[in-house]
């Protein structure tokens, strides 16, 4: 289960499909080294997005 805490770095590793979630939330910074250092919460703050609706479309992807 992914958590707002888990870097995205971690996750794109372990969950490949979790790219696409990111992407269709206009988190187009998955592939930045920075970034892959960040934890999802600080992400969606940075883009301007609730981070539980990001973790719930996450889960949800990985669980399909």
């Amino acid at each position: 289960m992914i958590t707002k805490e888990m870097l995205i770095g971690d996750i794109i590793r372990t969950y490949p499909e979790a790219g696409d979630v990111l992407l269709r939330f206009g988190m187009h910074c998955i592939g930045c080294m920075a970034a892959r250092g960040e934890s999802i919460a600080d992400a969606c703050v940075v883009h301007g997005l609730e981070v539980d609706e990001v973790v719930e479309a996450l889960n949800a992807a990985i669980e399909a």
